[in-house]
């Protein structure tokens, strides 16, 4: 007589909380794994970036070097380098080991909300109330962006890289995919101010979270809505 096999268990949520740390850096403005997810950063509104332990929950170093407080930070997929960006309009490039400023970008023209690198760590990508997404060499010496994607009509609040896509989500409501490779732009209207955009795991569909309070799924190619 064969059993029936268990009912599999729909993916859980997690709940347990871990551990808590008080950072000390006034209100928190951004939280960031590293690549690994071994080590947080966390952006303060006291105008620093702190480097944590995950494991043991220490704080490891604090980087110093904003104007104004930090709102998005990123590492590099070596752990090798850390960008930043503030309410000052620059981006800051960081060498993780010593907390010195490698380089300091300026050229938005008003508080920068979302910074990432791409997958080498070669190019900084950098969202602001602007408007503008500026990419910007990290191994060039020079102080212009290598390109700016203007096409958004409002601040650009969220931006995610995955290989040769760019996505970004700005307040005027549209959430934009840029095809690097092909030079193509598609764009999903969606009526209300985005406030966060992310690929799916498996890179076919998009996932926005707007001021309506509605989260949404899109599939990538067609532009679907597959759930809200």
């Amino acid at each position: 007589m064969a059993f029936p096999q268990p009912k599999p268990q729909p993916p859980q949520l997690p709940q347990h909380l871990l551990k808590t740390i008080d950072c000390q850096q006034g209100a928190v403005r951004a939280v960031r794994f590293n690549v690994d997810g071994n080590y947080l950063l966390s952006c303060g509104s006291d105008k620093s970036l702190k480097l944590w332990s995950v494991g043991r929950g220490t704080l490891l170093k604090t980087y110093s070097g904003h104007g104004y407080e930090v709102l998005d930070a990123d590492g590099s997929y070596d752990n090798s380098q850390l960008c930043s960006c503030s309410s000052d309009k620059t981006v800051i490039l960081w060498d993780v080991a010593t907390g010195q400023v490698t380089r300091k970008l300026r050229g938005h023209a008003g508080k920068v909300n979302c910074v990432q690198f791409n997958e080498e760590g070669s190019v900084i990508l950098s969202g602001s109330i602007d408007g503008t997404v500026r990419c910007w060499d990290t191994r060039s010496r020079r102080n212009e962006p290598i390109q700016v994607l203007d096409e958004a009509r409002d601040s650009i609040s969220s931006l995610k890289v995955a290989q040769h896509e760019l996505l970004t989500g700005s307040v005027d409501g549209r959430v934009r995919r840029y095809d690097l490779r092909m030079g193509q732009l598609h764009v999903d209207f969606i009526s209300s101010p985005i406030t966060c955009v992310c690929f799916s795991q498996d890179g076919q569909c998009t996932l926005s979270s707007s001021l309506d309070s509605t989260v949404r799924l899109l599939d990538k190619s067609t532009g679907e809505m597959l759930g809200e």
